[in-house]
């Protein structure tokens, strides 16, 4: 069985990390048996969540843990597509992970606000003395991979804007259709939830999460997918909260 390291339930969310959640739900595309254990970025083979073990054999990023289970286990999670959806699907997922992902995760750890409910929180079982520590050692580590992407670079306004623009552009794709690029899920269908869902929770308030609000073929397209994949899970119960 596949061993997957997550991060875990957290912020309203069934998965911290939308990298995480992308994985698991393309396990669950593919119909594979897997399990889950909490992992730490300083044990994972490049420095970040998710990996997997499968037979022996280590596999790190959700990129490269997709490619290795559609190998090895003759799996399409884009069957049906034509080659320019698939490419249309791989520019939309690069959309979403590096940019519209970032911009989120600003709102996250650089908000003082919302880190001090939620990121902060993970060193709560530290020994006191080094908690704070801990604490600004992460804010510093996330600050500078934000700014080294860029988005750190611009002014809250300013990265709102650009968050938005993305917003706009998978509202636009998304249309009317279910899913993004089928009538049923395919493979961007799984980051592009993780992505939202990170943005629209409402453990966390921002001006883009608010953005996002105004989609609603967005919100209902997140509401789809979490019914599908992690139905147990009280999402329209926390958005009311």
């Amino acid at each position: 069985m596949i061993t997957l390291y997550a991060t875990g339930a957290g912020f309203g969310l069934p998965e911290l990390s939308p990298y995480v959640t992308k994985t698991e739900i393309q396990l669950m595309m593919a119909g594979l048996p897997y399990r889950k254990e909490g992992g730490r970025r300083e044990d994972a083979p490049k420095g970040q969540l998710p990996w997997i073990e499968d037979d022996g054999q280590t596999i790190s990023d959700s990129t490269f843990i997709r490619a290795h289970i559609e190998r090895k286990y003759d799996i399409d999670l884009d069957a049906g597509l034509s080659s320019r959806a698939r490419a249309e699907a791989w520019a939309i997922e690069r959309m979403v992970e590096n940019h519209l992902g970032w911009t989120s995760g600003y709102f996250r750890f650089l908000d003082p606000a919302n880190f001090a409910k939620g990121p902060a929180h993970w060193f709560d079982g530290a020994p006191e003395e080094v908690r704070e520590t801990l604490r600004q050692g992460l804010l510093e580590a996330v600050s500078a991979n934000i700014r080294a992407v860029g988005v750190g670079r611009h002014s809250q306004e300013e990265i709102v804007w650009l968050g938005t623009l993305s917003l706009r552009a998978l509202d636009e794709i998304l249309g009317e259709k279910a899913f993004l690029m089928a009538d049923h899920p395919t493979g961007v269908d799984a980051i592009t939830f993780g992505v939202l869902a990170g943005i629209l929770t409402s453990f966390f308030d921002s001006p883009l999460r608010r953005e996002a609000e105004r989609h609603d073929n967005l919100v209902a397209y997140i509401d789809r997918m979490m019914d599908r994949f992690y139905p147990t899970h009280p999402w329209r119960l926390s958005k009311a909260a």
